[in-house]
């Protein structure tokens, strides 16, 4: 396969692993076996759970015997959290700094710990740490209680734990633009779907003539500058075209025909529509702004795709944009996955498998895991069956009595067998009949 130039060690295994295919056995085996996400547990003195919060976090630090030696509210300061984790690490040595929100709220502890020699970093999953509290007495909420339980955790069951890899600015950048898209979206589709709402109200035949070509400036402006359906036949087909035309002008005789053939189809006024002509001008300049936006926000984040190493590896793939790109490097990227099954656990891809007697046999949807890389994952996917190896495996999905979706997330987990590969070895993606005794297995698109 062909590898890309200046690639650097962006691999998606374990960092302080020796590489793919390494043996834990043999007679540094018991030493392997405690080192955990890239240190040696048996360095580590004190366990610090972090219960991450807004304005004012709480700590618990634990001793390796457990003894409690600091349990307070801890503001979300810099110089706070650093005389802290000196304060410990002095008293008492290497220390491991636990938190259950690594990002947004969490990331300034982290990324303070981070700086520190003698402090190492991991984080809590959510789901962990949420039956970990039901295995402790109790059933109070409380940020201490949370806190101890963290430490307690780290200190007893440090496998449950998740590596917190140290970002670089261009992945930290990502991450944050790429929630912003994320919040531009879901706000794009409200608006979009209240416009349609509306329209469906005081004028079903017209929502099904436009709603589908909201995307469309064109659309938009004629329907701020004639938002009811009486103003619209007023205007008359040449202004309402001119107006289409001035943003998509391959479209404007078409989506004209289509309004004022909808127009025609209904002569009563419906109660509500004088209040329209308010709303609708307003959403419509909203979906504009938006649009905007996300065209502005996708431009800095091509920019940070094109400028990673691995940015021609992961488009190299059908059905792999910017957007997609962008989301695979800021969630997989830097993280521990030993296979490319791990990988589809974490992603929420992979079946689960229940078996209870002769009951219950069989394997069903996930319905965990992330949710961001999964939605991303699925899309590129579901865009991908354009492509010939692609559709022929959706293909053969359906024609063993799958839905739609659960073809489209077979296909999903058939593909990220190929990424898995093509991250860890920096490699291009290629046609399995381009490979010599290739197959689905050996290279799956």
């Amino acid at each position: 396969m062909t590898r890309p130039t200046d690639h650097t060690d962006t691999s998606v295994l374990d960092p302080a692993s020796d590489g793919p295919g390494t043996p834990t056995g043999g007679r540094h085996g018991s030493q392997r076996r405690e080192k955990t996400m890239g240190w040696i547990l048996q360095d580590v003195e004190v366990f610090i759970g972090l219960d991450v919060v807004k304005a004012e976090h709480h700590a618990t630090a634990l001793t390796r015997t457990s003894e409690k030696v600091y349990d307070k509210a801890l503001p979300n300061d810099e110089t706070k959290l650093r005389q802290l984790l000196n304060e410990l690490t002095k008293d008492h040595g290497p220390a491991l700094l636990v938190v259950d929100q690594p990002a947004t709220i969490g990331a300034l502890p982290v990324t303070v710990a981070q700086t520190m020699e003698q402090v190492e970093v991991a984080y809590l999953p959510g789901l962990t740490m949420r039956r970990m509290t039901d295995l402790h007495a109790g059933s109070a909420k409380t940020d201490a209680r949370d806190a101890f339980i963290i430490a307690e955790t780290a200190r007893t069951m440090p496998s449950a734990l998740r590596q917190i890899a140290a970002s670089d600015e261009q992945i930290a950048e990502l991450a944050v633009l790429a929630g912003f898209d994320d919040d531009l979206l879901g706000q794009t589709t409200a608006a979009r779907n209240r416009l349609r709402g509306l329209l469906t109200q005081i004028h079903p035949a017209l929502e099904r003539a436009v709603g589908s070509n909201l995307h469309h400036y064109g659309v938009l402006d004629a329907l701020a500058a004639w938002p009811t359906p009486q103003k619209l036949k007023a205007a008359g087909r040449g202004h309402v075209r001119n107006r289409i035309k001035k943003h998509n002008p391959r479209l404007a005789e078409r989506l004209t025909a289509a309004i004022f053939t909808a127009l025609d189809a209904q002569t009563v006024v419906v109660a509500g529509t004088g209040a329209a002509a308010t709303i609708i001008p307003i959403l419509t300049n909203q979906l504009k702004d938006l649009y905007t936006q996300r065209a502005h926000v996708l431009a800095q984040v091509e920019a940070l795709v094109e400028a990673h190493p691995l940015a021609q590896v992961l488009t190299s793939m059908p059905g792999i944009g910017v957007r997609t790109a962008a989301r695979i490097l800021t969630e997989v990227v830097g993280k521990d996955f030993k296979t490319a099954g791990h990988l589809a656990s974490y992603a929420g891809i992979a079946p689960t498998t229940r078996r209870s007697g002769t009951s219950i046999r069989g394997e069903f949807a996930n319905r965990g895991g992330n949710k961001r890389l999964k939605s991303s994952l699925f899309n590129s996917a579901f865009a991908s069956l354009h492509h010939g190896p692609s559709r022929a495996y959706y293909d053969k999905k359906r024609a063993a009595g799958k839905t739609h979706k659960q073809a489209v997330i077979a296909l999903a987990r058939r593909r990220l067998d190929t990424l898995y590969a093509m991250l860890r070895d920096g490699t291009f993606y290629q046609d399995p009949e381009t490979i010599r005794g290739g197959t689905w297995h050996a290279l799956a698109a």
